[in-house]
């Protein structure tokens, strides 16, 4: 097993090193010399990866968030018109994927709210007005009523929703909810209307992944509309972590995360989805897809989900079944049962999740508490 220390040290040095010249968060610097030359190239911006490394970057003690906060501001292709932020980005800002993916403008705000909640000067957030105002309006302007009015696209990025079926990806609506209510913690309107609009927006988000949970088969489904998806998808665990609409022990999660485990938990090791293949593996030029790995970011997300439920004991087995099969202090996209495939080393999302898992691991808790407005 590697060292926590040097895990730490090497967490400390990818997140810092994520972070480029103009202020953006790479989800992998694919410059260092420490990226293998024969993965996938992930030199881009996700904001939700972004996000989550700003977060780890608080426990951290890294300075980096408020230079994100601008970045996405002043230079995110499009951020201006429409308000949310779409697939990803090049460092100079154009898009680089034309996708809407509601959760990374739901997280952005989730981590600006963390930022300063974290730091218990939530006052100070007000320097982002213009971000967090223009963020909420943009989630909202999309909405309408029970689903989206566009089409929209899972956090895996494979999968779309379509205005005339009136679905919805719950894991995407959770971000949307969780980023509102932040948004309403951190900037009060004068006359507080756009406020009630978040909220508003917020209570009917709420109200569909509610409606998503299926009771004959005991689980919250990962799309939920005309047409569902009875697929078991980890995502789900962000309903508890970090967005907070389901408590940990709440009957509804708990069936959930069973299913998880039944389905999609194989050897220790936590799957995206049931019948995943992708792994992003090329060779000669060629892109294999043979059946996807365990994701190390999904194993510290069920950490942090099982210490949130006060299993310690079960959370640090999730938490340390990566550590135990990391062969450096780097931690990739997905660990394979074969020597064949690679994938992506270092991925930034999967550090942060570590730094996260670790301190909830350690600490029990992870929020400076801050009362959000339901």
């Amino acid at each position: 097993m590697i060292k926590k220390e040097d895990l730490i040290e090497s967490t400390k040095r990818i997140i810092k090193d994520a972070a480029v010249e103009n202020g953006t968060i790479v989800a992998a610097n694919t410059d260092k010399r420490y990226y293998p030359k024969d993965v996938s190239p992930y030199r881009y911006v996700w904001v939700r990866d972004a996000s989550f490394a700003c977060v780890a970057a608080d426990i951290l003690d890294i300075k980096i968030q408020t230079s994100f906060f601008q970045w996405c501001l002043a230079r995110a292709e499009g951020f201006d018109r429409d308000g949310v932020f779409y697939q990803r980005y090049h460092t100079n800002g154009a898009k680089a994927g034309v996708q809407f993916q509601p959760d990374q403008t739901g997280t952005l705000l989730w981590a600006v709210w963390h930022h300063y909640s974290y730091q218990q000067r939530i006052e100070d957030a007000i320097e982002f007005k213009e971000l967090i105002v223009k963020a909420a309006d943009g989630i909202c302007k999309f909405w309408h009523r029970d689903h989206f009015a566009v089409q929209t696209y899972d956090l895996w990025e494979e999968r779309c929703t379509f205005p005339d079926l009136e679905d919805n990806h719950l894991y995407s609506l959770a971000a949307c909810v969780r980023g509102l209510r932040c948004a309403d913690a951190m900037v009060e309107i004068k006359n507080r209307s756009e406020n009630k609009r978040w909220l508003r927006c917020a209570k009917e988000m709420e109200a569909m992944i509610i409606k998503g949970y299926d009771t004959k088969r005991g689980y919250f489904l990962r799309t939920f509309g005309k047409i569902s998806d009875y697929t078991v998808d980890a995502s789900l665990l962000g309903l508890v972590y970090p967005f907070e609409v389901c408590k940990s022990d709440e009957q509804r999660m708990v069936n959930t995360v069973n299913a998880m485990e039944k389905k999609i938990v194989e050897y220790g090791g936590v799957r995206r989805y049931e019948k995943d293949f992708y792994d992003g593996w090329t060779q000669d030029g060629k892109l294999r897809r043979k059946g996807a790995g365990a994701w190390p970011l999904l194993n510290f997300w069920m950490a942090i989900y099982y210490s949130m439920r006060g299993e310690q004991e079960k959370a640090g087995r999730y938490h340390e079944w990566v550590l135990n099969r990391l062969e450096s202090p780097y931690i990739p996209e997905q660990i394979f049962e074969n020597e064949l495939q690679k994938s992506v080393c270092p991925l930034v999302w999967a550090h942060a999740m570590y730094a996260i898992s670790n301190y909830y691991l350690e600490k029990g808790k992870l929020f400076v508490k801050h009362e959000l407005k339901h």
